[in-house]
């Protein structure tokens, strides 16, 4: 299979948004668009997972990023079908692997953000030895991605209430997914990933949302060294980040950014005074 980057949302898909009646402030009547939720059932084999809720789009790939970055889809899997169906909202991936988590379903983390995320089992596993590539990166280059990702067409500007996760090569964004919550729009970039065995060691995971200790895990447990956000961090997620390798930067927003892991990859290749003021329509609103 031959694939075209980059892949990128697409605002104007009737089944994502919907329009609503109101009020503005000064009781003039409005209609806006509002995204949509609806309820995604996850099965594993002929086991029922998890239900999320989401935008909808790409649930084959949210489906198997979710079982992948929830260890329940191991390296060498071989994934046989994975079935949509959208009069039922289920997704069934199924496996050559006979597979049995009933145990590790029972323990449940409720992360921490909007629509809020679940990690199943222990949420430090398989990070134990983890070893992420030493990948340059250039400041150059996330002055770029976070020009090019904040005027890209997005479900963000045409109606908010939603997350971006874009995976990215140097200055050049890849693959950009959205959803209510940012743990559902990267396991669809982890579900591409996996499904279509594309390598990471020198990709930059993008994010509009916080860098918990849930973003770090996933973007660890997929073998990207570097993870970059317009918001800021938590305390854990530096932690992990910095036990692991991983290079998180956050606060990105016009010309200033804070890095708290990793410092030592980055490459100061450009002055941030000879770069363009942010146009205000673009800044979006990140949690501190």
């Amino acid at each position: 299979m031959t694939l075209k980057f980059p892949i990128l949302p697409d605002p104007k898909n009737p089944r994502l948004t919907r329009p609503v009646s109101g009020a503005d402030h000064t009781g003039a009547p409005v209609e806006i668009p509002v995204v949509e939720e609806r309820p995604l059932t996850i099965y594993l084999n002929r086991q029922e997972i998890v239900t999320a809720m989401t935008i909808g789009d790409y649930p084959e790939y949210l489906a198997l990023g979710f079982l992948r970055n929830q260890g329940m889809l191991r390296d060498d899997d071989v994934v046989t079908r994975v079935d949509f169906d959208e009069e039922l909202e289920t997704v069934v991936v199924r496996t050559e692997r006979e597979t049995s988590y009933e145990e590790k379903v029972q323990k449940k983390t409720r992360t921490s953000g909007c629509a809020v995320g679940t990690v199943f089992g222990d949420m430090m596993e398989g990070l134990e030895g983890l070893d992420l590539p030493q990948t340059e990166v250039r400041t150059s280059w996330l002055y770029a991605l976070a020009h090019q990702i904040n005027t890209i067409p997005s479900l963000y500007l045409e109606a908010g209430a939603i997350h971006g996760t874009v995976l990215c090569q140097g200055d050049t964004p890849l693959i950009y997914m959205e959803d209510v919550g940012r743990h559902n729009a990267v396991d669809k970039i982890a579900g591409f990933v996996f499904r279509h065995d594309i390598p990471v060691a020198d990709k930059i995971l993008y994010t509009t949302g916080r860098l918990t200790s849930e973003m770090v895990i996933k973007c660890a447990l997929m073998g990207i060294p570097v993870l970059a956000s317009r918001s800021g961090f938590t305390a854990w997620g530096v932690e992990i980040a910095r036990q692991v390798g991983l290079t998180c930067i956050g606060r990105m927003r016009g010309k200033r950014f804070v890095c708290l892991s990793g410092e030592d990859r980055l490459l100061r290749d450009i002055d941030p005074a000879s770069l363009p003021d942010e146009d205000r329509k673009h800044r979006r609103k990140s949690a501190q």
